[in-house]
């Protein structure tokens, strides 16, 4: 066997002390090499070991071979949003090994696979250079499978080398490969080959990097956004569910599928409760919906910004024809195709105003694996009690990274299933009912559904009056879009309510929404301790905006909106909505690399902007 190789950078490049739980891990490596397994083993088992943790992944968006990077945050206060800089690479693919070295700051550490002799680019790096084929061969007989096993063997290397208990990564494997002996064995064989490398020639580490054993993960899980929302479709009742396969959404119907083949058949006959369809096409995806959910049931899709931009007819008759129906917006980057392993927040302006015509929203904003849950349930009920089309706003590093979660609450509030005509209401209304009459003020009607007790009606998506009657009559049109007006106005007291967090005597107030929250809370904390700038934040967690936002912005003298798209969307919403008076106030704070926003953009900005 080769040699290892360890060169340390020049001493004065190096911290002095350790540096522990708090540094950022990235995994260089190729598309379908089998690294994903590991790269979950590798967060887990820091998990387990109660140190807080993200993971992102960023992943080519066609074939196999092409790089990818999995970005591990460790971080004893427990943020958990994008750290800007790599703390320590791990090198394995050629292809992007010299350019991921070259962006490392001075005394950074990387381990990397011998043959790509990368200690010859820079003497102010620490270098570790392990003959990976060499022990992978000794580990796994099968010539085929080595290039999988490969990869378990840095992580046996990392636990070394971070102090990361052999046992968890053990643990870690088998809630991977559990169930499959013969991988688990092998891999496991590779894991300890890998440490027991390190033990053997590694006994000196030099870098300052280590896992030491927290207890801020007590009682929380690994999940993605994605799952999360499925389960909440499950609980909230959903039946049916139609949907076109794009990245990044696909995961939630197929999560979904999962769990209802679980818990939603039906224990005597063995039959399915539901029905999950693939449909030819986002626009025959969201028509499913439309009928099911005029014939009663709870109905969902799910997409990203093309097949949102697909659907926008659909979506006109939705809101204007008062069907209920549920989308969830995977957000990823555009134009076009653009980057659609990519992660912004890029369809938020259009997807308020989705279709032609005067058109106006409902927009969930998840933040959390938790929201995600919840607000899964929120759409189903806000979309049946408004009559109209409701979006989860979403986005890939949201949906299909791994995040840290306090466990789900189950639902235990009744489904709100809005104003639907049941036999006493009937009676009650009489002749005079009609489907788009406001009998109650708040601008919305009441329906009937084909197999209730209600009167039928023809659904229209032409001109109609509060009859449901076709016409033109010009005060006809007035009259329903103003009290269509009204319903959103009506739908500001029932959506999600903004979260403050205000700090007496600050006169800068922060807006931001969604997958942003987490880097806006760092990013918080640094304003108030290198810049001696306090700060009060506002999360705002749906559209129609609550009274409570422009109140907010009258209370501050500069207000940042922190958004992760080009032309400051959110920014758009606020001056179209808030009071012209309050113009002056608002201030952008934007990020649209695709790459998820971290907390050091952020006070960069806002420092450079104060001082301007």
């Amino acid at each position: 066997m080769s040699s290892p190789s360890v060169s340390a950078a020049p001493a004065e490049s190096l911290s002095s002390h350790h540096v522990v739980n708090d540094f950022s891990i990235s995994v260089a490596t190729v598309n379908g090499s089998g690294s994903q397994t590991a790269n979950l083993v590798l967060l887990r088992a820091i998990f387990q070991m109660g140190v807080p943790i993200s993971g992102k992944n960023m992943f080519p968006s066609n074939i196999a071979g092409l790089p990818t990077w999995y970005t591990i945050r460790v971080n004893h206060k427990g943020y958990i949003g994008r750290k800007r800089d790599v703390d320590f690479l791990v090198a394995m693919n050629a292809e992007t090994a010299r350019e991921d070295v070259m962006s490392l700051a001075p005394g950074r550490v990387v381990l990397y696979d011998a043959p790509l002799k990368l200690s010859e680019l820079r003497d102010d790096l620490i270098f570790y250079s392990v003959p990976f084929d060499e022990i992978v061969r000794d580990v796994c007989p099968n010539a085929k499978l080595r290039r999988l096993v490969k990869n378990m063997i840095y992580d046996g290397v990392l636990s070394h080398l971070l102090s990361i208990d052999l046992g968890e990564m053990v643990k870690a494997l088998s809630a991977q490969l559990g169930r499959k002996p013969k991988a688990m064995a092998l891999n496991q064989t590779a894991l300890e080959a890998g440490a027991k490398y390190a033990q053997e020639h590694f006994a000196d580490i030099a870098h300052p990097y280590r896992i030491q054993r927290m207890n801020k993960t007590e009682g929380q899980i690994l999940v993605d956004g994605n799952a999360a929302a499925a389960m909440g479709c499950m609980f909230a009742g959903c039946t049916v569910v139609a949907w076109y396969p794009i990245t990044p959404s696909s995961s939630l119907p197929e999560s979904l599928i999962s769990y209802m083949r679980k818990y939603r058949m039906d224990q005597e006959t063995g039959k399915a409760t539901f029905a999950i369809v693939q449909a030819e096409d986002e626009i025959a995806a969201l028509g499913m919906v439309m009928g099911a959910s005029w014939a009663g049931a709870r109905a969902m899709t799910s997409t990203s910004g093309p097949g949102v931009s697909l659907m926008s007819e659909l979506a006109g008759l939705a809101y204007y024809a008062e069907v209920p129906a549920v989308v969830f917006d995977i957000q990823r980057v555009g134009p076009s195709t653009g980057l659609p392993t990519r992660t912004a927040q890029s369809d938020i302006l259009s997807t308020a105003v989705h279709s032609h015509g005067d058109t106006k929203h409902v927009l969930l904003l998840p933040a959390s694996m938790a929201e995600c849950f919840d607000m899964a349930g929120d759409a189903f009920d806000l979309s049946e009690r408004l009559q109209t089309i409701v979006y989860v706003m979403s986005d890939l590093d949201l949906g299909m990274n791994t995040w840290m979660s306090e466990p789900f609450t189950y639902p235990t509030k009744p489904l709100d299933r809005g104003k639907v005509l049941d036999e006493a209401k009937t009676r009650e209304l009489g002749a005079s009912w009609g489907r788009y009459k406001d009998e109650d003020g708040d601008g919305i009607p009441w329906r009937s559904v084909p197999d209730g007790p209600g009167p039928a009606y023809f659904t229209r998506g032409s001109g109609h009056n509060a009859m449901a009657q076709y016409s033109e009559r010009a005060e006809d049109y007035v009259s329903n879009l103003d009290r269509l007006a009204k319903k959103y106005e009506t739908a500001k007291g029932l959506v999600p309510q903004p979260i403050e967090d205000s700090v007496a005597g600050a006169k800068v107030g922060i807006i931001a929404y969604g997958s942003s929250h987490w880097a806006v809370e760092e990013s918080r904390d640094q304003l108030r301790d290198t810049s001696a700038l306090p700060t009060s934040y506002l999360r705002v967690r749906a559209y129609p905006f609550p009274d409570s936002v422009e109140d907010f912005v009258r209370r501050h003298d500069r207000v940042y909106v922190v958004e992760q798209n080009r032309d400051a969307q959110m920014l758009s919403l606020c001056r179209m909505d808030l009071d012209p008076a309050l113009q002056t106030r608002l201030r952008s704070v934007l990020h649209y690399s695709g790459l998820p926003i971290d907390a050091g953009s952020i006070t960069e900005s806002i420092v450079a902007q104060e001082k301007s």
